[in-house]
């Protein structure tokens, strides 16, 4: 028994009334109209606050939703899995912190992080046409600390080889393919990583301000084919976007 997984990054943005025309409010539409179109398996959700966290508990009926905010109270900010709750059964659950005290809410590296913290949510997974489960853990790197990135990314992957599951690994990274933080795992000698994203060219394109660049991926050891993967790209007349990224699909093989 095997299932091709059809697997979507993708930062919502914060609302935030500096966006104007592209405030969060104004988007759902969209964001909303691009998941039930594309209908992705699983879904790893950056920027997800407690409002929008509100929202799509409320409209994504068909889906299960795991998280919390990254906050010492646990509210803010959160990377969010969904996942289609007639299909999975969710074996376990975890979110940790990107620091030298994972379990401790609110914590962070310090040296170059920006004063954000940074939190991982990890969730095992079984599909019900697939033998084995896996491991599906969704991040968001830090926006100004490369030191910070890099942290991130080698406690990502010890996490991930602690665990000893097929995995995928989702998130905006804040970070270039050629960079440190995503060569340590598109490179490591221990885990044979795919980035099933690599022939994207762009995904963070600031409202359409700039050419887009790549900072959000998905990665797995799992079979998968790169030619596969594509974004979102969409822009309504009145100027609204998605999102300032484009939405991220790719598909995995699980057995």
């Amino acid at each position: 028994m095997s299932a091709k997984l059809k697997i979507c990054t993708f930062n919502l943005r914060v609302p935030s009334k500096k966006d104007e025309i592209n405030h969060f409010d104004n988007r759902k539409d969209l964001i909303l109209n691009c998941i039930q179109r594309e209908k992705p398996d699983v879904i790893g959700f950056q920027e997800a606050t407690d409002h929008s966290r509100a929202w799509l508990l409320d409209v994504l009926s068909d889906y299960v939703m795991l998280g919390c905010g990254r906050k010492e109270d646990l509210t803010g900010e959160g990377t969010l899995v969904a996942y289609k709750k007639h299909d999975f059964q969710a074996l376990s659950m975890e979110n940790f912190w990107l620091s030298l005290a994972p379990s401790v809410p609110g914590s962070t590296f310090g040296a170059d992080q920006s004063k954000c913290p940074r939190i991982t949510t990890a969730v095992v997974l079984k599909h019900k046409d697939a033998e084995k489960p896996f491991l599906f853990v969704n991040t968001h790197l830090d926006h100004l600390g490369s030191a910070a990135r890099t942290y991130g990314s080698i406690q990502i992957l010890q996490y991930v080889d602690k665990k000893k599951l097929p995995f995928v690994l989702t998130g905006d990274l804040n970070a270039y393919p050629e960079d440190p933080e995503i060569k340590v795992i598109t490179d490591c000698a221990y885990l044979n990583v795919t980035d099933l994203t690599r022939n994207i060219e762009g995904t963070f394109h600031n409202y359409g301000r700039k050419e887009a660049t790549k900072i959000d991926y998905i990665l797995t050891d799992m079979p998968g084919d790169p030619a596969e993967a594509y974004v979102v790209k969409d822009v309504t007349p009145e100027g609204v976007y998605i999102s300032d990224h484009y939405p991220v699909f790719a598909y995995v093989d699980v057995e």
